[in-house]
């Protein structure tokens, strides 16, 4: 039912900024399709878990609309990306050696920004909001399955893995280029609570921890190429 609702998010906000960005009369709006690529550096803000950023990738379409009456561009695009970070635990709760657990996270995301032109179409500051559906947190090595994580007695590396599937983002960057080659480089945060459904779990978890809150963040360096 959820990955029902998100498809139909999608159609609808496609479908919006469709009809937003239509050419109106008296101007000669400049329409454009373009790909992206790029590698991402990943975290989750919190103060529930010991956590390390880290590497991954992106890619995806961008369909951009060059306004040259106005002072800024928009574009709206669909991105994929594979993230990686690391949260600290233990083999057993009676030991206190300390090892990283690695988890990875799967993402769609779209995207609408606004580009204020600096200088023209070559240097523009990017802002706008991110729609994003992910997939569960999934542990890189399942023999880590029944770490403890630390901080608690009896919370194991598997059972926050069931995180919130769907995401709000704000997007912040700066694009800069020449002709069809630009370079972006943007930080996404989330403004929701990506551990929420954690709380409904009823986890015993052994601690001091009386909700699961977690904002995510993600730094991306990308090329694209439009056309």
């Amino acid at each position: 039912m959820q990955k029902k609702q998100f498809i139909l998010l999608v159609a609808f906000c496609i479908g919006f900024v469709t009809l937003s960005v239509a050419q109106p009369k008296n101007y000669n709006i400049r329409n454009g399709i373009g790909v992206i690529g790029g590698l991402t550096q990943y975290d989750i803000k919190t103060d529930n878990f010991a956590t390390k950023s880290g590497n991954g990738f992106i890619g995806g379409m961008i369909a951009t609309v060059d306004l040259p009456h106005k002072w800024y561009t928009v574009s709206y695009g669909l991105q994929f990306s594979q993230n990686s970070f690391e949260i600290t635990g233990r083999p057993s709760a009676a030991t206190v050696t300390q090892e990283q657990v690695e988890y990875e996270l799967k993402a769609v995301q779209l995207a609408f920004l606004f580009h204020a032109k600096l200088l023209g179409d070559y240097l523009t500051i990017d802002l706008g909001p991110q729609l994003q559906y992910n997939s569960e947190l999934e542990l890189k090595d399942d023999s880590q399955s029944n770490y403890v994580i630390n901080g608690f007695d009896a919370l194991l590396a598997e059972d926050i893995t069931p995180i919130s599937q769907f995401n709000v983002n704000g997007v912040v960057g700066a694009s800069a280029g020449i002709g069809n080659f630009k370079l972006r480089a943007t930080y996404s945060y989330g403004f929701t609570n990506i551990f929420n459904k954690l709380n409904d779990q009823n986890l015993n978890v052994g601690g001091n921890a009386d909700r699961f809150e977690g904002n995510q963040s993600m730094l991306s360096f990308a090329l694209m190429i439009t056309f």
